[in-house]
């Protein structure tokens, strides 16, 4: 009989730019979060709906229109609290409605925290706890929620399989981003699984073997 794993992962494409909402939660509490409900909060619901599970918390990852658009809404409709990002992200939290009217879309709600985070924080789900870290560079309030033992982490814009966050949006720096990347992910271990803000998971060590912008033949080229 096979045991039932500690964490459950979902996760949901939402926005028009199919971007990555997860919903995480303990198997054996059922206590569930969500991480970058950037919209299509109804097809959100339908997960935690459709597996039974207690939402207790929603987590930013950064301020962008599609990663934070819907957790105003989903915390209203949840009674549950928003955390996240780091206070850097402010400007962009305050106008995700306006970001959104740029693209041709009346869609999403500026969003205001219940608790700002900072390098060093905790957060948990369930029994499991994930570290806060702080990683400028898409943009300067980014932070990635990761936990080590479960080999799991989120992070959001910063890494993507075989690429990387762009850095050409107000107040982005590239040396920024590809510090983060080396110095407060590579660390946590190549058997780390991430799941970035679009596109497929991948692992840290496959992106520091064959990631075209930031693998460790290119990183030690530039050094």
């Amino acid at each position: 009989m096979n045991a039932i794993p500690p964490i459950q992962l979902a996760v949901v494409q939402v926005t028009p730019f199919q971007q990555n909402c997860s919903i995480i939660w303990d198997n054996y509490t059922k206590d569930a979060v969500i991480v970058d409900p950037g919209g299509d909060v109804e097809n959100i619901l339908k997960v935690l709906k459709d597996n039974s599970v207690n939402p207790k918390e929603i987590w930013i990852t950064h301020g962008h229109l599609d990663h934070a658009g819907g957790a105003m809404e989903l915390a209203r409709t949840l009674g549950i609290k928003i955390i996240g990002p780091h206070i850097d992200d402010k400007f962009w939290l305050d106008q995700i409605v306006s970001s959104w009217a740029r693209y041709g879309y009346n869609i999403g709600e500026d969003c205001t925290p219940d608790v700002w985070l900072n390098d060093g924080d905790k957060v948990s789900v369930g029994q499991f706890e994930f570290d806060v870290v702080h990683c400028p560079g898409h943009t300067p309030g980014h932070v990635a929620f990761i936990n080590k033992e479960l080999g799991l982490a989120f992070v959001g814009d910063l890494l993507f399989a075989g690429s990387i966050g762009r850095t050409d949006f107000p107040k982005g720096n590239h040396a920024d981003l590809l510090k983060s990347i080396t110095t407060k992910l590579w660390p946590y271990g190549n058997e780390i699984q991430f799941v970035p803000g679009h596109g497929p998971m991948s692992t840290f060590g496959n992106e520091r073997a064959n990631n075209p912008f930031v693998s460790d033949e290119v990183m030690k080229r530039q050094a």
